[in-house]
């Protein structure tokens, strides 16, 4: 080999790794930091920089961009003597490499118990309950006192989350015994709050009920007393419009008697105090009628009253006699007043029958022929 060649080969050699050594590439988002003989000189921003070979060299690489640091569970004590386990998540970022890289020795290690013992004393100043529902607050409290010690690292704390409280086994137990206790008080506030308006709508239900069928027998009863009313009222008009005889409506009155007694569970009927008029009038009519036409020779109406005069006339309980204002015993006026009026019933159907039958011979009056 030429013995010029080797130191030509040694020159380039020794170029190109000063050169390699020349040129430093920071990736995006990251920081260089550069010493000089050992001491910081600067620090590189991302692309392409050239440092001083053999002189300067890279003392650390930091990554700028936001990062997440979790901490293992520590076991942290309550206002009321508790010991729970907490586990907190770190959101932070680098924003100063030199102060990162110079002013602590290690950051995630000095940020790690910096949040473990401003935890323990912020939890110590709560109970259980409080710490279960305060963690906005105690993330809060820990960012700030976090983000106020970590300025001063080139560190900026964006986020401080607690991941998980941990209770002891006894009180979860007693927490859900609790929590059971209170569900079961709402299901039976809810239950009797259910029955409470079920009966409620029940009664409201039952009085509107009660006050409709009250209007409806109401209204039916009125209905009915109107019907009636209209009736009585056109029975009254036609009976004037007509003119009737007061000896029809006697009649008629007579008639209607046999109808109080017809019913299976009457024992005893009482007779109405006009019954002696009514006969009477009847009486009066069908005496009329007999001394203006011809009747029946044998009426037991006249055979009733003829024993009733004779009755009276041999000083014994007084007939009742057509136009006779004396006063009777009330069961031998009853008797009388119904014997009367079957009779008179009866005379009155037999001279109907009689009238309208003019094949069968008439028979001359008693009285006239005597």
């Amino acid at each position: 080999m030429d013995p010029v060649v080797i130191p030509i080969l040694v020159a380039a050699i020794v170029v190109i790794f000063l050169v390699a050594s020349t040129v430093r590439i920071v990736p995006q988002a990251r920081r260089y930091n550069i010493e000089r003989f050992g001491r910081y000189r600067r620090t590189l921003q991302p692309g392409l920089n050239l440092v001083l070979p053999v002189a300067d060299r890279i003392n650390t690489k930091l990554d700028v961009r936001e990062q997440v640091y979790s901490s293992d569970p520590r076991p942290v004590i309550t206002e009321d003597n508790l010991v729970v386990n907490i586990d907190t998540v770190l959101y932070y970022q680098i924003t100063d490499p030199r102060a990162a890289a110079y002013e602590v020795a290690d950051y995630l290690q000095a940020i790690d118990q910096l949040t473990v013992t401003t935890l323990r004393n912020v939890i110590g100043s709560m109970d259980l309950e409080e710490t279960l529902t305060s963690r906005e607050e105690i993330n809060s409290r820990l960012r700030a006192v976090l983000d106020d010690a970590t300025g001063k690292w080139g560190i900026r704390v964006n986020r401080v989350e607690i991941k998980a409280i941990d209770p002891p086994h006894t009180i979860k137990e007693a927490m859900e015994k609790q929590m059971r206790a209170e569900r079961d008080k709402r299901a039976a506030i809810l239950h009797a709050e259910g029955e409470r308006q079920a009966k409620i709508l029940t009664a409201e239900g039952t009085k509107q009920k009660d006050i409709l069928e009250a209007q409806g027998t109401q209204q039916a009863m009125i209905l009915r007393a109107d019907g009636e009313a209209k009736a009585v009222e056109r029975v009254f008009q036609a009976v004037h419009r007509n003119n009737a005889d007061p000896k029809v409506l006697a009649y008629k009155y007579l008639e209607t008697l046999p109808h109080l007694a017809s019913s299976d569970n009457n024992t005893f009927w009482v007779i109405p105090g006009e019954l002696t008029e009514a006969v009477r009038t009847v009486t009066r009519a069908f005496g009329d009628e007999s001394a203006a036409g011809p009747h029946p020779p044998a009426q037991p109406e006249e055979a009733a009253i003829a024993g009733a005069e004779d009755t009276s006339d041999a000083g014994r309980t007084p007939a009742l006699e057509a136009g006779s204002t004396d006063s009777l015993d009330s069961a031998t006026a009853a008797d009388e007043a119904v014997k009367q009026a079957a009779a008179a019933v009866s005379d009155a159907k037999a001279e109907a029958e009689a009238a309208k039958s003019p094949q069968v011979p008439r028979r001359g009056r008693t009285s006239g022929d005597s």
